[in-house]
């Protein structure tokens, strides 16, 4: 039985326990989603849970909006960033564009190659370079054996050029301002302007 009902967002049902890092979460529907791809990730592809880093955020402030944008899992290997998981419920082919935007500016220094958008039950596998789908389906995941024997052929280029940035910046912005809040866009002026992740 939910404990809260907060108008206009998630039903709360208390806290939960974050599969990869132990965090205590609040417990909500897609929470419970997000788990449920991290165990997957860890327990179906073969991945260490010290590969997966959860919950980075990219903030974003263009014309007094501001948003945060938040990847939910960044998967590591070698030292090296090399694809991002977003949950979004619903279509995935509306969902395809941001998340292809944070994987060009998440990391400042190469832009990650892979990106993953999923609403738990299906899943789109993109190459952030050209934007093309690899792979439909959970199955287009590729497990931590495939990435070893394909990691050298990934391409990880610098994503320097500012304008290009800047346009990836406001796409995040404009995708992900009725994710960020409820009820109508952030406004917090004191924001960072298009900052990216650390």
């Amino acid at each position: 039985m939910p404990m809260a009902d907060i108008p206009l967002h998630h039903i709360v049902y208390g806290t939960c326990t974050d599969y990869v890092t132990g965090e205590t979460l609040t417990d909500t529907d897609d929470e419970r989603i997000r788990q449920q791809i991290a165990r997957f990730l860890v327990e179906e592809k073969g991945y260490p849970k010290s590969a997966l880093e959860m919950r980075r955020k990219i903030e974003t402030l263009y014309a007094g909006q501001f948003v945060v944008s938040n990847i939910d899992i960044t998967v590591h290997h070698a030292g090296r960033r090399f694809m991002i998981i977003r949950y979004a419920p619903g279509s995935l082919v509306t969902r395809e564009r941001p998340v292809i935007a944070a994987a060009r500016v998440l990391d400042k220094e190469y832009r990650i190659p892979l990106a993953v958008v999923t609403n738990g039950k299906d899943a789109e596998l993109l190459d952030t370079e050209t934007g093309e789908v690899l792979g439909a389906g959970l199955s287009a995941i590729p497990a931590m054996a495939e990435i070893v024997k394909m990691f050298d052929k990934l391409q990880f280029v610098p994503f320097h050029d500012e304008a290009k940035c800047e346009r990836e910046l406001r796409i995040l912005n404009a995708f992900d301002v009725e994710i960020c809040c409820a009820g109508g866009p952030c406004a917090l002026p004191s924001a960072p302007e298009g900052r990216g992740g650390d």
